[in-house]
């Protein structure tokens, strides 16, 4: 079938609006009418390089939509008009990690996945005959796609797609942070450094998870603002003398979570020493290729303090997804307000744009209707 697709020809290029050639499911996998897709940094990445894919590729990893079509083999947790959000970790389901309930770190499929290809090591896009990679093998800058089916999750149609497109990203990475990574207890002092899609949900999470304080680092106060609406109790501006403000905020000992959702490697380091002695450094942002941190090894001995990483929320997706939609459903995390901006498919550029604006908490591609 054609579909409009945006489609990156080379790094450091915009998005061109194209009509491409998408193939039916093979075994295992599943044709689903895109209704929205997450404006991400992640995709970003790929346009500017600094993330290295084939190309062409047609990007978008956070995504929901409607099951149109089965391939060969597809039963029981997916069919023909559910509506789903896209997983962007396509996992095997048997091996060491996956038998340890954290499917984001099971390894089975990576090759496939950053070879832009479905788990059989072929494409499904193609333009004027030649190849067209998918990312993450979800492609979902696009009206279709054909994606495995293990990378759709089920969510009951009270969930709007443009909320259930958030989950698949952003609100999972966010929120899993801190119930899931952190466990944060109620009561707790949170720090967040990083006001986007990924930063907003961990403030939320936070909320819900009964934290007495929940101080935000941004580089604007637009972002802290939106934080604020979010719940957060405090913005502040991110510079030198940031610890000392979050220090002086929690009775001169820092906070007991910091959360850093930038990748940026300062940043990061300044999450760690705004902690308290005990405290826990939560790494969400991934840092560019080859980064190190410079923390103080004798701090984290004498001070006790903790350093963990936490990738795509330390979910599993099969349970996390609707977990989160009936919390959403239920009030306790304001999803819906997190959409700001909502763009068409042709205006990916403008959305990009302004990924950064004082005013975006999250931007939204509809597509149809």
């Amino acid at each position: 079938m054609k579909i409009q697709a945006a489609v990156l020809f080379e790094p450091g290029k915009p998005w061109s609006i194209e009509t491409v050639d998408l193939a039916e499911p093979r075994e295992g996998e599943v044709l689903v009418r895109v209704r929205a897709a997450g404006v991400c940094r992640s995709d970003w990445h790929i346009r500017t390089g600094e993330t290295k894919h084939p190309m062409p590729v047609v990007a978008g990893h956070e995504g929901a939509g409607v099951v149109e079509a089965l391939g060969e083999g597809v039963e029981g947790g997916v069919k023909v008009g559910d509506h789903v959000a896209f997983n962007w970790a396509p996992n095997c389901g048997s091996c060491f990690f996956c038998g340890k309930g954290r499917p984001a770190l099971c390894g089975e499929y990576l090759e496939p996945k950053w070879a832009g290809t479905m788990l059989d090591g072929t494409p499904r896009l193609s333009l004027g005959g030649e190849p067209v990679y998918h990312f993450t093998a979800t492609a979902c800058f696009a009206e279709y796609a054909v994606v495995p089916a293990m990378c759709c999750v089920p969510l009951l149609k009270e969930v709007p797609l443009e909320v259930a497109s958030l989950i698949g990203c952003a609100v999972t990475t966010g929120v899993g942070s801190v119930l899931n990574t952190a466990k944060v207890e109620e009561g707790s002092s949170v720090a967040v450094f990083g006001i986007g899609g990924v930063g907003t949900s961990t403030v939320m999470a936070a909320k819900l998870a009964g934290a007495e304080r929940i101080i935000v680092v941004d580089q604007t106060e637009g972002k802290c603002e939106i934080a604020r609406s979010f719940g957060a109790t405090d913005g502040l501006l991110m510079g030198d003398g940031v610890v000392d403000e979050i220090r002086a905020l929690t009775e001169g000992r820092g906070v007991d979570y910091a959360f850093d959702a930038s990748g940026v490697v300062s940043v990061q380091e300044a999450c760690f020493e705004s902690l308290r002695a005990g405290g826990m450094a939560v790494l969400v942002g991934i840092g560019p290729a080859g980064s190190k941190l410079a923390l103080g090894s004798p701090e984290i001995t004498r001070q006790e303090k903790t350093v963990t990483g936490s990738y795509y929320g330390t979910a599993d997706p099969a349970l996390d997804f609707p977990a989160y939609a009936q919390l959403y459903l239920e009030g306790k995390l304001p999803l819906d307000q997190m959409v700001t901006q909502r763009y068409r498919l042709d205006q990916i550029n403008e959305a990009y744009t302004r990924l950064n604006d004082e005013d975006v908490a999250r931007g939204v591609i509809l597509m149809g209707d």
